[in-house]
């Protein structure tokens, strides 16, 4: 009688170790979860305000205003427009080709 009793005496303490092992490993993993969606809402906060970003920054007067300040460029006028226009020569051969 006594055998069985320390053979069922090593079998709870045995069960009661691994309980305590599952336990432990499932707050690991609780604890790994928490911190990935932590993660998670902080990237989706740094997506969106880089997506508001990079509207604010392809907004047509502001790439004007690049174009303007950084480039040198200049609206397209009349005045400084130059018309190419192509021989006689050329515009009846290329007319000529299928």
């Amino acid at each position: 009688m006594t055998r069985l009793n320390i053979l069922l005496l090593l079998a709870l303490v045995g069960s009661a170790l691994a309980l305590v092992h599952s336990q432990y490993a499932s707050r690991q993993l609780f604890m790994g979860l928490e911190s990935a969606r932590k993660d998670t809402t902080r990237l989706e906060i740094e997506r969106d305000r880089l997506l508001v970003e990079r509207r604010a920054q392809a907004t047509p007067l502001r790439v004007e205003q690049i174009a303007r300040q950084q480039l040198q460029m200049r609206m397209v006028s009349p005045g400084i427009t130059q018309y190419v226009t192509a021989p006689a020569s050329a515009a009846s051969s290329a007319g000529a080709k299928p």
